[in-house]
């Protein structure tokens, strides 16, 4: 049995999904944190699947969250359907209510956060709402765990018994009554054909969808008629099409929430939200505010707590490693290989793994900023600052994803309905400073910049945010030409954190950490310490500048020598570095063998090479999801060019400039 879970955007959902499935799915409180469809199997019953299908308000197919929802209903026929609404903003919520009892389809309504209507003074009268609206109502509270095996129940009774919504007609004799039962006549064999609710067809003939007519395979004759009834609806209400719809729909709603819903009194919640708007939202504060914020995360992450735990995690590596090369020596293993195993694995895996409890650190104060709704607010006071630089506040949302990954914060622009406002977006997401660039900057802070790392990093990561906007500026009248789209959000209310969200995230990127470290960084490990250890005859060489390492990085250093780091090892770094930006620290530390960072580089040279790492192209996972959401090898070469350029001229200026000051 297969049971889609639909709804608003911060309704509960995926925390309803969490509940159910035990799945680490994350729990955000801003819109496009879940782009594609999400699917977990329910507790103790592997023969029920969960489908978490993104947030919508609608399943008019504009944004792509919308069209992956509708696409998965039409498409895949799930058993039941699992509405969840906000039962503190119902009028709100019926609206999707509403167009999923249209599809036809076994469905459940969930009234989630119905402690907070309680604790606040609100009731709904779950017996006449349902039937009135003529399905199940089940009352929970997904974060506390209330309802929610009774709305299991129902979901598979229903889905199991096909029990339709009974409620079909929802608007009174008139108009659109007419209108939407003439076409509802015309598209009837086509809709049974496609497997389509003859309702959900005609409805969205009447608004005017072309996609919905090809799906039909309706002909040009119908298409006429179809247009006369809705020009006559259109003359008789005074609307234009979709607000006729919309009105019809609302009527229903406004009329059956007055007589089974008695609103809360404006809750604790919203008032403590209000006061806390009012500073971390000012107009002048909100972005001096936000700064601070993250400085303090990272002063956190990077100074006491992080940097302990990632002494004492390298202290272990360190004794590992050490009694490995005894064991390896005391079994006279051949020195070739116990030198692949000490110089190439534990040398490179492992002066990764130590920066492992940094990526977790990070990301639990990350986590903890987006569950109380804080991020929700970043994305609403940085819709001014984006626009003037060409984009809207939505394209914050893949931006501060970028924070994290890249891959799934240009797989994030997706819901971006503009092509334009997306291609500069995907430009821009590398300069958002990912979690795997993590270990190259404290290895280099750690060296270079002992007693100011917080502000190093600080630096870096807005640096890579204003050379964004440079970019932007610079694009935004000659490449990506036009207007930003309109930007709408909803701001949840600040909450308190969830312990179980915040633990499946830092699990999350511990897994997909731990992943790289032992798949792609050991490979890229192996590789590198093959090319430094043999020559072009592949004979055993003692010293690596003789490698074929050697030969290849020498060929591509003379371009970094304007920048202060001409040396062949540098070189080499930055192109491992591309199958992962990790791989550049292992590389550096395989390279070096017993030598330190200062041999390489000085602090002026360092801040260039960490000005350089920041902006240049991603790894090649980055580049092949760009290339798929672009579909065009060309342009994407183009944004890897114009990456790597950008992050030459900007460590160039840097270099200079920094020369120039000391």
């Amino acid at each position: 049995m297969i049971l889609a879970l639909v709804g608003n955007q911060n309704s509960g959902k995926t925390t309803l999904f969490n509940a159910l499935t035990g799945s680490n799915q994350h729990v955000g409180n801003f819109p496009g944190v879940t782009v594609e469809s999400k699917t977990g199997f329910l507790k103790n019953d592997r023969k029920i699947k969960i489908v978490d299908l993104p947030g919508i308000y609608s399943l008019r197919p504009f944004s792509g969250e919308e069209i992956v929802t509708r696409d998965f209903i039409l498409n895949h026929k799930p058993d039941a359907i699992i509405n969840i609404a906000d039962a503190t903003n119902l009028e709100r919520n019926l609206y999707l209510t509403l167009q999923l009892m249209e599809l036809g389809i076994p469905m459940v309504l969930a009234l989630n956060m119905m402690d907070e209507v309680r604790n606040n003074g609100g009731t709904v009268n779950i017996r006449e709402l349902s039937r009135a609206l003529g399905i199940p109502i089940v009352p929970i509270s997904a974060i506390n765990n209330e309802g929610i095996s009774e709305l299991m129940d129902r979901a598979v009774f229903v889905g199991s018994e096909k029990i339709f919504p009974s409620k079909w007609d929802i608007c009174d004799d008139g108009p659109v009554h007419r209108c939407i039962h003439a076409v509802t006549h015309i598209v009837e064999h086509h809709a049974r054909k496609a497997g389509i609710s003859r309702r959900f067809a005609a409805i969205h003939l009447i608004e005017g969808e072309d996609e919905m007519a090809s799906r039909l395979g309706i002909n040009a004759n119908k298409i006429e008629l179809i247009e006369h009834a809705v020009i006559e609806m259109e003359r008789e209400t005074g609307f234009d099409r979709n607000e006729a719809i919309a009105d019809m729909r609302y009527a229903f709603i406004e009329k059956i929430c007055k007589d089974t819903v008695k609103k809360p009194k404006i809750s604790k919640e919203k008032l403590r939200s209000d006061r806390m708007d009012h500073v971390l939202t000012h107009r002048f504060l909100a972005i001096p505010l936000f700064i601070l914020i993250m400085f303090t995360v990272f002063f956190l992450t990077f100074g006491w707590i992080g940097n302990t735990l990632s002494s004492w995690l390298s202290l272990g590596i360190d004794a590992l490693t050490g009694w490995v090369d005894a064991v390896l020596t005391d079994f006279h293993i051949n020195p070739v290989m116990q030198g692949l195993v000490i110089d190439g694995i534990f040398t490179g895996v492992g002066s990764v793994l130590s920066f492992l409890p940094l990526v977790v650190v990070l990301f639990f104060f990350l986590s903890l900023l987006e569950d109380t709704g804080y991020m929700a607010r970043v994305a609403f006071f940085m819709d001014k600052l984006l626009r003037k630089i060409g984009l809207s506040g939505k394209s914050f949302v893949p931006m501060l994803l970028g924070f994290g990954c890249s891959v799934p914060a240009i797989m994030a622009t997706r819901t971006l309905s503009s092509e334009r406002d997306k291609k500069l977006t995907i430009l821009l997401i590398p300069y958002m400073s990912c979690t795997a660039k993590i270990p190259i900057y404290t290895l280099f802070c750690a060296s270079f910049f002992p007693r100011y790392a917080a502000l190093v990093m600080t630096g870096l990561y807005f640096g890579g945010m204003v050379v964004a906007v440079l970019v932007a500026l610079l694009t935004k009248k000659t490449l990506f030409q036009g207007k930003p789209i309109p930007f709408v959000m909803e701001l949840p209310p600040y909450r308190l954190p969830s312990l179980k969200s915040t633990l499946i995230l830092m699990w999350e990127k511990a897994r997909s950490f731990l992943q790289k470290a032992f798949t792609v960084i050991f490979l890229a490990t192996v590789i590198i310490w093959f090319l430094q250890s043999f020559d072009i005859r592949l004979n055993l060489v003692h010293d690596s500048a003789n490698s074929i390492l050697a030969v290849l990085g020498k060929w591509i250093s003379p371009l970094f020598v304007p920048l202060g780091f001409g040396d062949w090892r540098i070189a080499t770094a930055l192109i491992s570095g591309f199958t992962a930006k990790e791989a550049v620290v292992s590389t550096l530390n395989v390279l070096l063998g017993n030598l330190s960072l200062p041999s390489l580089f000085t602090p002026l040279t360092a801040l260039s090479f960490l000005t350089f790492t920041l902006l240049y192209t991603p790894c090649v996972a980055a580049v092949a999801t760009m290339k798929k959401e672009l579909h065009s090898g060309m342009k994407t070469f183009g944004m890897v060019v114009f990456q790597c350029m950008v992050a030459w001229i900007t460590a160039f200026v840097v270099y200079r400039i920094a020369s120039i000051i000391s």
